[in-house]
């Protein structure tokens, strides 16, 4: 987060530091209940809303540090059994120490944080033991702000030579673009030098330092994600942004970035549409990424209404939506966090406090209390949701939904069953839901529906409903578990994830790993383009590569792979590739669009013009449209510029000459991940794009 993120931290230490410890008994991971099963027991009513689920589409495989949380040590419950025991209980894989912005300031020898609470019992040791108990690994921020590579490496050598913990993770630091070098300051930084240019020097230092000790760690550094501040902008004396700073200069020496994401929101239901950004977000990092660097989201949580419904709601859709994308950890802010503003959301008390369990204390007068401690707020109950829709080894898949108020998304399990998660973010109105399959067909057996509802103190496992239609209560998220119409033995295993091996505005060539054949032999492999629910089959080959023909110029693609045997078997499908499309390599017109000046919500934009003919051009108009609804044009200069929709037409009744340039501008604005246009027609004639 930005700069609120460490004055949250600070002000819950002192409500954590005089929590008086009170016995809790939570609620039950699945209570019994027969509301859920009666309203998906109506079976007459009309479906409202449809969902496709497609598992020839297939998104990543879930990893076993998929399901994190962050711990801190002004917390006094860090690493106790009963806390340890609710993180196991919900699926939890991965906690993060020592906590946010207190790992700035966190000297692991002595276990101080000088300017900061410290409780008693929240040693490193003390956490490891608890991340033993959940059954979780760990992943620990080296001090960054106030500390040095060799305080690091000591800490690895500890950790893993002397205790033998086989701690595998270690980012350097966390936020460190807030240390007042973009012109905001909360993170503690000590050196001189607040420059990227400086953090990728210490990234690589520390990197050399630590992997000396166990040169089998992980070595993260900290990228801003796309579309969040500071991303985008230039800070003085730099030559590019935080994140092409830190990549061009320690890229090579790390093995996973480490971002957050606080998308924010005026109002419960802004915030529940942040999620749709996730893709765009992922796409854009992935692309200033080396293909083996791998990402973590280490701290996320909602806008509005962290303790009630919205803030499960958020986690479902967040967690779901980064684990498609392979995110390798996404991991909530935080176990325990303390009270803050209090409201009414949804109906129900919200504490405004960030944490997933209770602090169990109160308002400074003493007004509002907590429920006791350690008592699950409702994201938590999304979280033990999520940790049994997306187990280890489990083949998320895509899953679409034509009503923008319930999202949708979908696991393939070991032993072939399918889960769909349903997140109806209509506060009002239950959504009666048409499930279709494509390329699984369901048995005619009544599902197994795990719900969580609005108010719930815990969640209800029912069966009813269809494998073909639910009934989704207000607020409410549902995971349906279906049972496949046939046992899946003998059947090829997945191909190996494709490559591109060349790619032009309309082809596309292709190439995978062999499969592993099963009972019998592969008869050939099949070629999908995810397409909301619905894959859309490119082609077919008894070899392992393929020419893709017939695509759009400047468009993204994400396909699959599948092998299918002489009986008709059909594998899973093969991890995605996503590529996008060039435009063409010679045309009648050339378009170079130029972010000038950014400043993390909008940018000056200037595109340039050429005429490639030898005839000039009497009048121009130029086309191109924004790949997502939050971008928009203000305002232009030296052209007349209007948007319809995300379509922009900028027209002039100048001449182009031939062989010519112009050059417009404009203001464009952005509420989410800036993704530029990728083609340009100018007269109805598709640009080169520069």
């Amino acid at each position: 987060m930005q700069m609120p993120h460490l004055r949250r931290a600070l002000a819950s230490t002192v409500l954590l530091a005089t929590v008086t410890a009170v016995t809790a008994a939570p609620p039950g991971a699945h209570a019994n209940g027969s509301t859920v099963a009666a309203r998906a027991a109506v079976g007459a009513t009309a479906a409202d809303t449809s969902v496709a689920v497609d598992v020839r589409a297939g998104l990543a495989t879930v990893p076993d540090t998929a399901i994190g949380v962050n711990h801190a040590i002004w917390d006094s419950e860090l690493g106790t059994p009963a806390v340890s025991d609710l993180l196991k209980n919900a699926g939890v894989g991965m906690v993060r120490y020592p906590g946010g912005s207190y790992a700035d300031i966190y000297h692991w020898r002595d276990h101080t944080a000088p300017g900061g609470y410290v409780a008693p019992n929240t040693d490193f040791d003390t956490f490891m033991a608890g991340a033993r108990r959940t059954g979780a690994q760990p992943m620990i921020i080296a001090n960054y702000g106030t500390g040095t590579p060799q305080e690091a490496a000591d800490w690895v050598r500890y950790a893993n030579v002397t205790r033998g913990y086989g701690a595998k993770y270690w980012t350097i630091g966390n936020e460190n673009y807030g240390n007042g070098h973009y012109g905001t300051a909360w993170e503690a930084d000590d050196h001189a030098d607040k420059s990227p240019k400086e953090y990728a020097a210490n990234v690589v230092a520390y990197a050399a330092a630590m992997k000396a000790v166990d040169p089998t760690i992980k070595i993260g550094a900290v990228l801003t994600t796309p579309g969040n501040w500071p991303d985008g902008i230039v800070g003085a004396g730099d030559s590019g942004t935080w994140n092409q700073e830190v990549l061009a200069r320690a890229g090579s020496a790390i093995d996973f970035v480490d971002v957050h994401w606080y998308p924010g929101g005026s109002s419960a239901a802004e915030a529940l549409t942040k999620p749709e950004q996730i893709e765009d977000a992922v796409y854009l990092l992935r692309q200033q990424l080396d293909s083996r660097i791998g990402i973590s989201l280490t701290e996320t949580n909602v806008g509005v209404g962290p303790n009630t419904q919205p803030g499960a709601l958020f986690l479902a859709d967040v967690y779901s939506g980064l684990l498609e994308q392979g995110v390798f950890t996404v991991q909530w802010w935080n176990v325990h966090n303390g009270i803050g503003t209090v409201s009414t959301v949804a109906g129900h008390t919200d504490y405004g406090d960030f944490g997933l369990l209770s602090s169990g204390n109160c308002t400074a007068d003493g007004t509002v209390c907590e429920p006791p401690l350690n008592t699950p707020f409702a994201p938590y109950h999304a979280l033990s949701l999520i940790g049994s829709f997306a187990k280890p080894g489990d083949q998320l898949v895509q899953a679409g939904s034509d009503n923008s108020l319930v999202s949708a998304h979908a696991s393939r399990k070991a032993n072939g069953d399918l889960a769909v998660l349903l997140v109806n973010k209509d506060p009002d109105h239950e959504h009666t839901v048409a499930l279709n399959y494509h390329g699984w067909s369901p048995t005619g057996q009544v599902p197994t529906v795990d719900s969580f509802t609005n108010g719930a103190a815990g969640i209800t496992r029912t069966t009813g409903g269809t494998a073909g239609l639910q009934v989704l209560p207000a607020y409410g998220i549902s995971m349906v578990t279906l049972h496949p119409a046939a046992a899946e033995t003998g059947l090829p295993k997945a191909p190996g994830r494709p490559v591109i091996t060349t790619v032009s505005d309309r082809t596309a060539e292709i190439s995978w790993p062999a499969a592993t054949p099963g009972s019998k032999p592969i008869a050939k492999y099949e070629v999908f383009r995810q397409h909301g629910g619905a894959s859309e089959q490119l082609g077919e080959t008894t070899g392992t590569s393929i020419t893709v023909r017939n695509l759009e110029p400047g468009r993204r693609y994400t396909i699959n792979v599948l092998a299918r045997d002489t009986a008709g078997g059909l594998s899973r499908a093969s991890l995605p590739l996503t590529f996008t499309t060039t435009s063409p390599a010679a045309a009648p017109c050339s378009v170079r669009l130029r972010d000038t000046n950014d400043w993390g919500n909008g940018f000056v934009g200037e595109v340039q013009i050429t005429n490639n003919t030898a005839t000039p051009v009497n009048g121009w108009t130029l086309t191109f449209s924004w790949p997502t609804h939050w971008q928009s044009v203000s305002s232009g200069w030296s052209a007349t510029w209007e948007q319809t929709g995300t379509t922009v037409r900028v027209t002039s009744d100048g001449t182009l000459a031939a062989a010519g340039s112009t050059t417009a501008g404009f203001v464009g604005a952005y509420s989410g991940p800036n993704v530029l246009p990728a083609v340009f027609t100018l007269n109805g004639n598709v640009c080169t794009t520069l």
